[in-house]
């Protein structure tokens, strides 16, 4: 599989990830031999970045990872996050304290003594800019308790503060096709600075499956459920903050332009196509989803007019939903 650099981490990692929220919780159950399998078709394709979270199933999503590893002689780039454990979620809660125990912790749930890297994970916005902050992952770094860090965030003037620190080593925001302000001025800014991008919710939870349709279900405890009009976070992670019923029907105009590309691989080959992209990753909760996932990669890029006709799409259908949000 194509690799890219991944900003100044001196790491190249494969174009297509694996995001591993669904290992750990709030996509319906997920057991240790179904997280196993995914896990290993992954590795087996050729995918050499994870990315995870301590608060995905309380570490569960992480101690599934290491178990993962366990018996492997090459070990894929792991990026984790944190910050979500802060209790009550607010800035001041950001201490370099609390920042230590909650990456020691990440450490203890991977089993290493170095995380390669630690990204702030959609911190109240004030964190962004706290430098404070920033000085405890500079620390961190000296130390080798990580090797690098980055940020996870909701909007792109989120991401443009980040910037402004040049620790960062990496963005991770949610972009595809129907979510593609980051493509103004997010990515060419972080271009320009040598800071990657990871982009997330490619799929905008699965409603660029193109397997949806307005009667689908989810389970109870699921996010796609139960966080619909953020409930319980930003609703722009759920279905990517885009209606339901909208959502549905603009992913049938998808599968068309896609033509006889299966959409899902469709959808991400237009992620991996754009010019700052190191890496998308798509979450998967079975093997299937895996393979389908890393069909991607092997995809030609689209061709203009299918590129025109999505934009056409997103002008006519989503942007009214997303684009003034995030």
């Amino acid at each position: 599989m194509e690799s890219r650099p991944l900003g100044r981490t001196g790491a190249d990692v494969s174009v297509v990830g694996l995001g591993t929220w669904q290992l750990g919780g709030d996509w319906g159950n997920v057991d240790d031999d179904a997280a196993e399998a995914v896990l290993d078709a992954a590795l087996d394709a050729g995918v050499t970045l994870l990315d995870t979270a301590d608060v995905y199933g309380d570490g569960r999503s992480e101690e599934r990872i290491r178990k993962a590893l366990g018996l492997r002689r090459d070990r894929p780039f792991v990026a984790t996050k944190a910050g979500r454990r802060a209790d009550p979620f607010e800035a001041a809660q950001y201490t370099p304290a609390n920042l230590r125990a909650w990456i020691d912790r990440s450490r203890r749930n991977l089993g290493v003594d170095t995380l390669d890297l630690v990204q702030l994970h959609c911190p109240p916005a004030a964190v962004y800019s706290d430098q404070r902050v920033y000085d405890t992952l500079d620390a961190l770094v000296e130390e080798q308790v990580i090797a690098a860090y980055g940020v996870s965030v909701e909007t792109v003037a989120e991401g443009l503060t980040a910037l402004q620190h040049p620790g960062v080593q990496s963005i991770q925001v949610i972009l595809n096709i129907f979510r593609r302000k980051p493509l103004e001025e997010l990515l060419p800014a972080a271009a320009r600075a040598g800071v990657g991008i990871l982009a997330r919710v490619p799929l905008a939870s699965g409603l660029l499956t193109g397997t949806y349709d307005e009667s689908t279900t989810f389970p109870e405890n699921d996010h796609r459920n139960f966080n619909r009009h953020g409930e319980a976070f930003d609703v722009g992670e759920t279905f990517a903050g885009v209606p339901f019923e909208v959502g549905v029907q603009a992913a049938r105009e998808v599968a068309a332009i896609a033509g006889d590309a299966p959409t899902a691989a469709f959808a991400l080959r237009w992620v991996i196509d754009q010019p700052g992209v190191t890496t998308v990753i798509p979450g998967a909760r079975t093997v299937a989803q895996v393979l389908g996932n890393v069909a991607a990669a092997d995809l030609p890029p689209l061709t203009d007019a299918q590129s025109a006709d999505l934009e056409r799409l997103y002008d006519e259908s989503i942007r009214a939903h997303v684009q003034d949000r995030w």
